[in-house]
């Protein structure tokens, strides 16, 4: 993991603590929270506080979410809002964090020029028995406040105010004006600097989360479903269609009657040929690794040389990726690949709509040789498969990653999954009906060449 860390691949883009004001502030902070004191002079934090360098010092990297209980966070800058989330309970967790941070950034950067800012992300779940449990996860509430409750006294102060606002005999309540001037002492001008924080429920109605072997709940869809990583795990839930990633036929035909995948050929936007050039660079080398084949530097053509020496070995989902590319590059007849096709889960991407990330992330499930998608839709998977991948993987996946992804974060993934999703609902088209023997297979649906733009086979004349 060392490689990965050294070219920002992890524990990337933290927040650096080294001033002696703000390890103090942190402290008070972190005292509050857990009782504990770190004796680091120096630590990175990420978007919550969490920092890797004190979970290791106290023994516990889960020290801001003790026994798996409430998600806490500690806040010395509104900067942290660009910084990665380390530990993210549900996926929609970091996202969370920050919006709250940004629509209550003025309130929150006076708050910080004077304490740390210490709350919880409470999803208003107590207990979780079962996965039908998690359809109770709706919204999470942020409730945060100062080490030295600045927002509590500010509270206390304005509902005094409000009192003798209101009440015509306050005018002469001489005991409710005394403790009106002390309270201003501990608060400030509520009036002329408010410290309320006005945004704080956010509703969640899709999210991935790591609890029964990791599950998908996607409530935005016309047919709300929860997906199991682990076949083991899955469970029938009331109101939700219930698979588990072995069912590939079963969620191709969902993603398909709720609009919710399109083919990457016809993706408005998605310049398709290099993306799957890509995707079967990524196949090559995995398949190279595991047979023990010299990829050189893993050039494309040094790949290519491999995957011819690969005979019997040659990964199936190539013949499939590469008639997409044929298509895309030269036209012709449409493709048929159907969802028994390895590389039909490789030719997707999420439509966008508010589950869009979500489903992106799904797929790099469905598809994990695509390492990049992998990378940067599903972190926790992709970190625990990096670890069992051969050497020359790991440092060709290095490579790629800190030379085409870290130089333009947003760039790629605009150029992989378009532009950031609104909240609007795509429409879905009716279900396909079943015939005698079950639901039918999901195949990618016909392109038409005039109406993607692409280019179109040359004839015997010319273009």
């Amino acid at each position: 993991m060392e490689r990965l860390i050294e070219k920002g691949l992890m524990f990337g883009n933290l927040v650096r603590v080294n001033s002696a004001a703000w390890i103090q502030l942190y402290n008070r902070a972190l005292e509050k929270l857990t009782g504990h004191r770190t004796a680091l002079d120096e630590f990175h934090i990420d978007i919550t506080g969490h920092s890797p360098e004190i979970g290791d010092e106290l023994g516990d990297m889960d020290y801001l979410a003790p026994d798996g209980g409430t998600r806490q966070f500690i806040l010395l800058t509104t900067e942290q809002k660009t910084a990665p989330m380390l530990a993210a309970d549900l996926s929609v967790m970091r996202d969370v964090l920050r919006r709250f941070i940004t629509q209550n950034e003025s309130q929150l950067f006076s708050l910080t020029a004077r304490d740390a800012v210490v709350g919880e992300i409470d999803d208003h779940v107590w207990q979780l028995d079962g996965p039908a449990d998690l359809t109770q996860i709706r919204s999470l509430r942020i409730s945060a406040d100062t080490t030295g409750n600045h927002v509590a006294e500010a509270d206390r102060l304005a509902a005094m105010i409000d009192t003798f606002r209101n009440h015509k005999d306050a005018w002469w309540d001489d005991v409710l004006i005394a403790r009106m001037i002390e309270q201003a002492k501990k608060s400030g001008d509520v009036l002329r600097h408010p410290v309320r924080l006005d945004h704080t429920d956010f509703p969640v109605p899709d999210f991935w989360t790591g609890d029964f072997g990791g599950v998908y709940v996607l409530r935005s869809a016309r047919e709300p479903a929860m997906i199991f990583a682990d076949p083991a795990q899955r469970a029938e839930v009331p109101g939700f269609v219930s698979l588990d990633l072995e069912q590939r036929h079963q969620i191709a035909a969902w993603l398909a009657r709720n609009a919710l995948a399109e083919p990457i050929i016809s993706a408005r936007g998605a310049d398709a040929a290099p993306i799957l050039r890509q995707k079967i660079d990524f196949v090559l080398v995995d398949a190279a690794t595991r047979l023990g084949l010299d990829t050189g530097q893993g050039s494309r053509g040094e790949l290519r040389r491999a995957a011819a020496r690969m005979g019997s070995g040659l990964p199936p989902e190539i013949r499939g990726l590469s008639a997409l590319l044929r298509y895309a590059e030269q036209g012709g007849d449409w493709p048929v690949i159907d969802s028994s096709d390895p590389a039909y889960f490789h030719a997707l991407r999420a439509v966008p709509g508010p589950a869009r990330d979500l489903v992106n992330r799904l797929l790099s499930e469905l598809a994990p040789h695509d390492v990049r998608q992998l990378f940067i839709t599903h972190k926790p998977l992709f970190y625990r498969l990096y670890q069992t991948w051969d050497e020359p993987k790991r440092i060709y996946v290095a490579e790629v990653l800190a030379r085409e992804y870290q130089i333009d974060k947003q760039g790629t993934r605009d150029a992989l999954f378009g532009a950031e999703p609104d909240m609007a609902e795509p429409d879905a088209p009716a279900p396909p009906r079943s015939g005698p023997w079950g639901p039918p297979r999901a195949s990618l649906p016909r392109v038409n060449l005039s109406e993607t733009g692409l280019p179109r086979p040359a004839g015997p004349w010319g273009g």
